[in-house]
C-alpha cells in the first residue's frame, strides 16, 4: 500500500507532471471563461470604436467580473497534483458562490469607468477645457487599481461589499507593487487590444488572470494574516 501511495505521489509531483497539469488547467479555464463571456464579447467585437456605443460596450461587459471570479477562484484552489485535477468544478463553484458579490463591485465600476471615458471623449462638447483630461484619465486608473483589488479580495474572502471597497483602498497604498503590477498588466492588456484585436487578448484571458492572480499574492497573503482567523 505504502508502494503504490509513493508512486502515486511520485506521478503527481515531478517536473513533467506539473508542466502537463498546468497547462491543463490553464486549457480548461480558457474554455470556460470563453463560454461565459462569448455570447457577450462577439457583439462587443462587432462593434465600432466610436465613443457613442460606450454605454453598450460597458453592458456587454457585464459578463466578465463573475468569469474572471470564477477563474482567480480556480486557479487559486486547484492544486497541481495530476491526480486530483478538477478546475472546472472549482470554476463553477467560484462562479455560483461570487458572482452576486461580484457584480456588487464589478457593475459600478463599469458605470464609472462609462461616465469618466464619455466625459473624456466629449469633453468639448460637455464645455471642459482640455486639462480635465488629466485628471478624468486618473481618476480612472485609481478606480480600475481598487477594482482589481476589489474583485481579487471578492473571489478568494467572504467579506461585506463595504469591507472589501475599505480593503481594495488600503491595500492599493499598502501594496504598492500590487497596483504597480496591475496597472502593467492592464496597459499590456490595452496594448495587445491595440495592435491585434479584442480577440487575441480573448485567447490568452487565462494566461492573463494567473498573471493578475500572482501579481496578487502579497495582498492576498496579508488579507489572509491579518484579516481572517
Amino acid at each position: 500500500m505504502s508502494g503504490a501511495t509513493q508512486t502515486r505521489r511520485q506521478f503527481g509531483d515531478g517536473p513533467l507532471s506539473r508542466i502537463t497539469s498546468r497547462v491543463y488547467i490553464l486549457l480548461v479555464v480558457e474554455l470556460l471563461l470563453l463560454l461565459t463571456t462569448l455570447p457577450a464579447l462577439l457583439p462587443l467585437l462587432l462593434l465600432g470604436r466610436d465613443p457613442s456605443n460606450l454605454p453598450l460596450a460597458a453592458l456587454l461587459l457585464v459578463p466578465v467580473g463573475p468569469a474572471i471570479s470564477a477563474a482567480l477562484y480556480a486557479l487559486r484552489h486547484q492544486r497541481t497534483d495530476l491526480t486530483d485535477l478538477r478546475p472546472a468544478t472549482l470554476f463553477w463553484r467560484g462562479y455560483r458562490a461570487n458572482v452576486l458579490g461580484v457584480l456588487r463591485v464589478w457593475v459600478p465600476t463599469l458605470l464609472w469607468l462609462t461616465v469618466l471615458a464619455v466625459n473624456l471623449a466629449y469633453r468639448g462638447a460637455v464645455g471642459l477645457s482640455s486639462w480635465w483630461a488629466v485628471p478624468l484619465v486618473l481618476i480612472g486608473v485609481g478606480v480600475t487599481l481598487c477594482a482589481a483589488n476589489a474583485l481579487v479580495i471578492t473571489s478568494l474572502f467572504d467579506f461585506r461589499t463595504r469591507d472589501v471597497l475599505r480593503l481594495a483602498v488600503h491595500f492599493l497604498v499598502r501594496t504598492p507593487g500590487v497596483s504597480v503590477g496591475n496597472a502593467l498588466l492592464l496597459a499590456a492588456a490595452a496594448g495587445i487590444t491595440a495592435v491585434f484585436s479584442e480577440a487575441v487578448l480573448m485567447l490568452l484571458a487565462s494566461i492573463a488572470v494567473l498573471a493578475y492572480l500572482r501579481i496578487s499574492e502579497p495582498m492576498i497573503h496579508l488579507i489572509r494574516k491579518e484579516f481572517t482567523s
